[in-house]
């Protein structure tokens, strides 16, 4: 049985048998969805969102995945990131994300190029056809932001660095994109004589940024949130760096800002099952000094069940991020809360928010997530809003879910 309040289901797919999902957008009449696992895109027609049909997959390169995409204005931009659960048979999870990806990620097994890819969907939404690829020298890119304009901005590894880094792409050629800028924390680039001045046990890497106006808000994991000054987008510079690991775990997943009221809304990753690392939380800020960002509240924390003991991961995931042509709210949020499934809160009030609606759906028929003590329990991942109040929402084992917004 599902649990919901203010929100209801709407149709349901398994990807086409690909029910690892990560992140999902929604343009014109279909959902495109990156795998966690199975190294691709799927394409799924949701014109009629209570009956979704899988028409497409868009395979990835050998020992590659595309996990994170980006979808506007008639162009799909996917990340070709090396399949590193698959590749690298981690022992625990613990060794991901509390370890430099050069020191967890060792066991390059196979060859390949990772990069980012770029897809035309005007001809044909259904067929994403390759146009543009730029490959990157490292590990390669986790995750990326572009919703128009010349510059895409991408969390990338270079050779040379510790982990991944803040990397800005020049996409006004869409067929030939361009990294044209780089910025990184203090100790991250070791090619060049740095070293990381972070406790061990810490992973500090850029998770991904997101832009409003000439502001960058940027989440680092354990290395916590940095505003930049984006006026000369080939040259990032650091406004504010702030940083609450320790006392809290870190983790720090999904920034959004809110630039019509001066807030930002942040997100920590429960990246640790069972609440092994504590409670992680989603953090308000008021960003109206962005030199001086303060936080003034967190979105209340789940607790009608016991979700560290209901197994999996419990805590924040991905926030709704705001994009052109969705549901553009600075009232409302839009939170995936892993075994905790969706959640929407009001902060018309930022010193006090509310969840008014919430959806968990039932656990998944099998487990096809591959990590280290997965288990059988809903791990809702990413949720987009479109403009009338659909959501569509991903899940590591679960497939896609399609759910009606009453609010």
């Amino acid at each position: 049985m599902n649990d919901a309040v203010r929100i209801r289901r709407l149709g349901h797919s398994d990807q086409g048998g690909r029910p690892d999902g990560v992140q999902v957008m929604v343009a014109k009449g279909y959902a495109y969805v990156g795998h966690m696992l199975s190294d691709g895109i799927t394409v799924i027609d949701v014109h009629d969102p209570r009956a979704p049909k899988p028409v497409n997959f868009v395979a990835c390169p050998p020992a590659l995945r595309s996990n994170h995409i980006q979808v506007h204005d008639g162009l799909l931009l996917a990340v070709n990131a090396p399949n590193v659960w698959a590749l690298q048979q981690y022992a625990s999870e613990g060794d991901y994300f509390g370890k430099p990806i050069t020191e967890s990620f060792s066991k390059r097994e196979k060859n390949f190029i990772p990069g980012i890819r770029v897809f035309d969907l005007k001809q044909d939404p259904a067929s994403p056809r390759e146009i543009g690829f730029m490959p990157v020298d490292g590990i390669g890119p986790h995750r990326i932001w572009w919703v128009g304009g010349r510059y895409a901005y991408a969390s990338v590894h270079f050779e040379g660095f510790i982990d991944h880094v803040l990397a800005v792409i020049d996409m006004a050629d869409p067929t030939k994109p361009e990294i044209v800028g780089r910025w990184w924390l203090p100790g991250m680039h070791t090619a060049a004589g740095e070293t990381p001045g972070w406790p061990k046990g810490q992973r500090w890497a850029l998770h991904h940024m997101l832009t409003a106006g000439n502001l960058g808000f940027a989440a680092w994991r354990d290395g916590g949130l940095t505003i930049m000054d984006l006026a000369e987008p080939t040259a990032p510079k650091l406004v504010v760096h702030r940083n609450w690991c320790p006392p809290y775990a870190g983790g720090t997943h999904s920034p959004l800002p809110l630039p019509g009221r001066g807030l930002a809304v942040v997100a920590d990753e429960g990246n640790s099952n069972r609440c092994e690392k504590g409670i992680a939380y989603t953090w308000v800020f008021d960003v109206r000094t962005p030199a001086n960002p303060v936080t003034i509240a967190t979105l209340p924390t789940p607790k009608e069940d016991d979700f560290c003991a209901k197994g999996g991961k419990f805590g924040p995931h991905n926030l709704h991020e705001n994009r052109p042509g969705s549901l553009q709210s600075e009232e409302l949020i839009f939170a995936t809360y892993q075994n905790a499934g969706v959640r929407v809160f009001d902060i018309s009030d930022a010193y006090e928010p509310k969840e008014i609606a919430r959806y968990v759906p039932p656990p998944p028929e099998r487990v096809v997530d591959i990590r280290p003590g997965a288990e059988r329990v809903v791990q809702s991942a990413d949720v987009f809003a479109a403009a009338d109040g659909t959501l569509y929402v991903t899940d590591n084992n679960g497939g896609l879910t399609i759910l009606a917004f009453e609010g």
